[in-house]
């Protein structure tokens, strides 16, 4: 099994949002999420949307907050939170992807005997955050210059919580910049840390556990708790963008 095994989208002219991702392999993606905790999509995105999304995060309309990681320990870098409404194909990819991940998500709550069940799509499941009073849009761009890194963490941001998110690196590793690793770990029962190191190409995404998932052990399911960081940045300029599906506080 490989995170990244026959993810790779075929060729394609301007497709719609919803084509590309009912085009991958959602299966070996199920599969990858449930045997490592992440998932890489190839290509989600192509170059020129990539750098039409790094572009906007000098345009301060954008954005509902501007956060500093050295001021709260969380690393050192910088993100901004984008504002309602969402750019068209920010919004676009947070509708499209969370009915694919909401049936992996059902079967791992299933797994863990969690009982909340998440709705089949992601308006419904908004409604839900706001009624909990989580009203804030999560969705962020993140940017790192050399020596800049993000602490291991968990973006949960309220009670009600979706348990995959998705990131999408919007440089060109060995080109904008070197190093800043997307690195996940896995702290399991009685065990030693696991971590996994996935590398990312421009316009790759990855689907990854935010907080909990079930693994299958020898007494049946169990819970292992993972979080997530970015190596150290040893030179240029990384622009990444995170889609949460839950809303904050």
């Amino acid at each position: 099994m490989n995170p990244r095994a026959s993810t790779a989208l075929p060729d394609r002219t301007e497709p719609t949002v919803e084509t590309r991702v009912a085009s991958y392999d959602w299966q070996v993606i199920s599969d990858a999420l449930n045997g490592y905790g992440c998932a890489v999509m190839e290509k989600l995105l192509s170059v020129e949307e990539c750098q039409q999304i790094s572009a906007l995060y000098k345009d301060e309309r954008h954005f509902r907050s501007h956060i500093h990681m050295s001021k709260h320990g969380f690393g050192k870098g910088e993100y901004r939170y984008f504002r309602y409404p969402l750019p068209d194909l920010l919004g676009g990819l947070r509708t499209a992807l969370y009915p694919r991940l909401a049936d992996i998500a059902n079967a791992w709550n299933d797994r863990m005997g969690i009982e909340r069940r998440y709705p089949a799509e992601h308006p419904e499941f908004l409604r839900q955050c706001h009624d909990a009073g989580q009203t804030r849009p999560t969705p962020l761009l993140l940017q790192y210059v050399s020596g800049d890194f993000n602490c291991l963490h968990q973006d949960l941001y309220g009670d009600l919580a979706f348990p995959i998110q998705v990131a999408i690196l919007l440089s060109e590793p060995g080109q904008d910049f070197t190093g800043g690793e997307f690195v996940l770990t896995e702290q399991r029962p009685r065990m030693q840390s696991r971590v996994e190191v996935v590398p990312l190409r421009q316009g790759d995404a990855v689907a990854f556990a935010v907080h909990n998932r079930p693994v299958q052990g020898t007494k049946g399911n169990y819970r292992v708790n993972l979080r997530h960081g970015v190596s150290r940045v040893r030179s240029g300029l990384r622009h990444t963008v995170g889609i949460i599906f839950h809303d904050a506080r």
